[in-house]
């Protein structure tokens, strides 16, 4: 029992660190890895030694990833992809359904893109379509940043469960396809339906922000090149995944499915084809378009350092052979471990503010409960995810942009943006447990 308290303890470090301190969340995990290794008696060798691998293991191939994503979200944002999707989708679907139009907008856009990236992009046509139609911001803005959050949170080749996935070694393919079963219900109760009951809340956005610039037709890429586009590597992993279960295992046709359907190469392929399609194709050069590359991997590189930070705590953990004690634990409990890892995360967002680094220290905490309860990864991966989006509030940076974007008083920014966040989070955790029983 001991050893679950130091790293209970360790999380209460870090806590201490991040919100009284405000020390950043990259060394604050450093510091946590630290503490908790040599509380657990390990010497201090081994413990340096565990942070290094914890970070090299879980940067691996998760650096090219992040790097890809956030590439192809500048190429998409950059070449107007957004532009032609949102106006395509809303014109297909005309003013009653426009609710329907973002929220498939958010995941188009979300599913490559980190949220905080996609919503600066997205919220100026939420202020445009509002203007259009004359419906309220809330009613139009609210499901659109539901589907962009649950993308976050559930969905690869988003970088978060990306992460996770990888920890677990779940089958990306699978825990796409189970994210986008669970996603959609998650999405209509959070963002459409409880949008409904905000007719009260009425927001008052800065005036810079409802002057939007809105290019014009044709100086933007076709609708079905955009969203093609966008959604490419979502459409090769799940592609892949679908086609492993009727090839011959080990035939050529298989091997090349496996290749194309991984994470890396989906995304890189989609890369190449945005650097056409959305940079060469609309008469930009080779250098600017390089450029414009650059730039975009430069802003994630604070986000990789604490990704990586999460990853050496997480092996400090393993190494001090802690999560065997956690895995004794919890084969005494009565409840499910999908519950356990949402409650983990779920705690840890609500404390700390970051989905990001609730799921990846959540993940290594919960690590020991696959191999000894025998559940699911995929499923693992998306309970973990679910309870990374439990209830933003003051420390996290998605409730102030809302709150400031939108207008709003902080009791109203909780009673629509935190209590989405919430249903979201509760549902998803529901529809990980219906599947858990058929799976």
């Amino acid at each position: 029992m001991v050893p679950i308290l130091i790293v209970v303890a360790g999380v209460l470090l870090l806590l201490l660190l991040v919100i009284v301190l405000k020390l950043s969340a990259f060394f604050s995990l450093i510091i946590t890895s630290l503490a908790v290794g040599i509380a657990l008696g390990m010497p201090i060798s081994d413990v340096i030694g565990s942070i290094e691998r914890g970070m090299g293991s879980t940067l691996g191939s998760l650096t090219m990833i992040l790097g890809f994503g956030v590439m192809l979200g500048k190429l998409i944002a950059d070449g107007g992809g957004v532009h032609r999707i949102s106006t395509g989708l809303i014109r297909t679907f005309g003013m009653k359904n426009v609710q329907w139009a973002v929220v498939l907008i958010g995941f188009a856009v979300g599913i490559p893109m980190f949220y905080n990236v996609g919503f600066v992009i997205l919220v100026p046509f939420v202020f445009a379509i509002a203007a259009q139609t004359g419906l309220p911001l809330i009613y139009v803005g609210l499901p659109m940043l539901a589907s962009l959050s649950v993308t976050h949170g559930y969905l690869p080749p988003h970088p978060g469960p990306t992460a996770i996935g990888t920890l677990y070694n779940a089958d990306m393919g699978l825990t796409l396809i189970y994210g986008i079963v669970v996603a959609i219900p998650a999405v209509i109760l959070g963002g459409v339906l409880f949008s409904w009951t905000l007719k009260g809340i009425r927001p008052n956005p800065p005036a810079q922000f409802m002057q939007v610039d809105m290019p014009a037709d044709e100086a933007v890429p076709g609708f079905w090149v955009s969203l093609l586009t966008g959604l490419l590597p979502v459409l090769l992993i799940a592609l892949a995944s679908g086609l492993s279960f009727v090839l011959p295992a080990g035939s050529d046709a298989a091997t090349a499915v496996t290749f194309v359907g991984n994470p890396i190469i989906a995304l890189l392929i989609s890369v190449f084809v945005a650097i056409f399609t959305m940079g060469i194709a609309r008469g930009k050069t080779m250098k600017a378009v390089m450029l414009s590359l650059e730039d975009a991997v430069r802003s994630i590189a604070m986000i990789l350092f604490i990704i990586g930070a999460a990853g050496s705590f997480k092996e400090v953990l393993v190494d001090s052979g802690v999560g065997d004690h956690i895995a004794t634990w919890a084969s005494d409990l009565s409840f499910s471990p999908l519950i356990l890892v949402w409650a983990i995360a779920a705690a840890i967002r609500v404390a700390l503010g970051s989905a990001t680094v609730a799921g990846l220290m959540a993940g290594g905490i919960a690590l020991p409960l696959i191999e000894s309860t025998q559940v699911s990864a995929e499923l693992m991966v998306l309970a973990t995810g679910a309870g990374s989006l439990m209830f933003s509030h003051v420390n996290d940076t998605g409730f102030w942009m809302f709150k400031e974007y939108f207008g709003l008083s902080i009791r109203d920014t909780i009673l629509s943006w935190s209590l989405m966040e919430s249903i979201v989070s509760i549902v998803g955790l529901i529809g990980v447990l219906l599947l858990d029983i058929y799976i």
